[in-house]
């Protein structure tokens, strides 16, 4: 009866399509052979009493109670054995109802013709565990409407509303390294933190044109792309720091001592 289960039951698995995923495969709860087991077990009690208080008179009467007992212990040994045989089984494409010991009989309803599923829990379900779902389709009558006896009913019915309603069952996935998918294929090296939507500065015809000319930085109102020689003539003649000589200043017009 386990939920979300790994392995996939020989028994379901004969009527999944390829490609479909198990969501929850479940027997009926216990709780359904519960009352042909306790009348089993309350059936042995009567014929080993009967058996032990019978005379020789009454014979006969310990023989009919214990072929009774017989029909009763074969009766729990039916349910039990087609209650092993029926799954509940729900797919992300359709739900799954598989039935019958002697007459095999599969129940399907797919998960887009739901169009509401009660869930109902009586007292005796909200004590043992188990509850009543039951599905809607648009006014259609479906196979497949009422399953009962559903164990770990809150697990299943959140499990089956995310696959009607396309929800995550997990926590958001962690964001993975910064990659670029385009057509390069390659990350951007200086992506600006906090916009990923901004392009790189360099782009593939920028890298080109860095090949024909060497970029220099912005200096006291130079352009960015300049060849060596321009550089060279525009800067000033070299005629090394101004000396001042002491005592002797300089006036506005013509140097006075």
């Amino acid at each position: 009866m386990a939920l979300l289960r790994p392995d996939i039951p020989t028994a379901v698995a004969t009527y999944l399509l390829p490609g479909e995923q198990v969501v929850a495969a479940v027997h009926h709860h216990w709780a359904r052979v519960a009352e042909p087991i306790g009348t089993a077990g309350a059936g042995l009690i009567v014929a080993l009493w009967v058996d032990s208080n019978i005379t020789a008179p009454t014979e006969f009467v310990a023989t009919v109670v214990w072929l009774g007992f017989l029909l009763i212990l074969a009766r729990a040994l039916w349910h039990l054995i087609e209650w092993r045989h029926d799954w509940f089984v729900a797919t992300d494409k359709r739900l799954l109802l598989r039935y019958g010991l002697v007459t095999h009989k599969v129940a399907m309803m797919p998960l887009l013709k739901v169009t509401d599923m009660s869930y109902v829990r009586s007292v005796p379900g909200q004590l043992l565990g188990y509850g009543q779902f039951i599905m809607e389709s648009a006014g259609q009558d479906q196979a497949l409407r009422v399953v009962n006896w559903v164990p770990r009913p809150d697990e299943t019915y959140r499990a089956i509303c995310g696959q009607i309603f396309q929800s995550a069952p997990d926590a958001e996935a962690e964001p993975g390294p910064d990659t670029d998918d385009g057509p390069g294929g390659d990350s951007a090296p200086d992506q600006p933190p906090g916009f990923p939507d901004v392009p790189s500065t360099h782009s593939a015809v920028q890298d080109r044109l860095d090949s024909w000319s060497r970029a220099l930085p912005v200096q006291g109102g130079e352009q960015v792309y300049a060849s060596e020689d321009i550089r060279e003539s525009r800067r000033g003649a070299k005629t090394g720091p101004i000396e001042q000589r002491p005592g002797r200043r300089w006036r506005r017009g013509n140097p006075s001592v």
